[in-house]
């Protein structure tokens, strides 16, 4: 994943959501690269040495990344955590569509305006 600045990408992704920086180092063009543990998966991320563009949405039709999820035991207290901390907040949380797999989901950005799904799993 590219972003633009790794100091507040990390910041996010791991003061705000849990996750864990496992390696931080820079490459030899002078970007920076970072792997940070999700728990059951790593987050590889970049910061270009000139930086990067906002995230775009990927429009319907395209292949490509249209969300990342993580999991958690409750998406209503992840969602104020982040509400509290003035994330941009896309969608309150709601019971999932996909009912068969999870109970609750909400939608927000990150730093550079990916979007994020917080999801629960669905106790069945």
């Amino acid at each position: 994943m590219t972003v633009s600045n790794m100091d507040r990408t990390i910041a996010f992704y791991c003061d705000l959501l849990g996750l864990k920086l496992h390696l931080r180092k820079l490459t030899g063009d002078g970007s920076t690269l970072a792997f940070l543990d999700a728990g059951g998966g790593m987050l590889e991320i970049i910061a270009p040495v000139n930086g990067a563009a906002p995230a775009e949405d990927v429009p319907d039709g395209r292949a490509g990344l249209r969300h990342l999820t993580f999991l958690f035991e409750s998406v209503d207290a992840v969602f104020a955590k982040l509400e509290a901390a003035g994330v941009e907040l896309v969608e309150r949380p709601r019971k999932a569509f996909n009912t068969e797999v999870l109970h609750k989901v909400a939608f927000l950005r990150d730093p550079d305006g990916i979007m994020i799904e917080l999801a629960e799993r669905n106790p069945g």
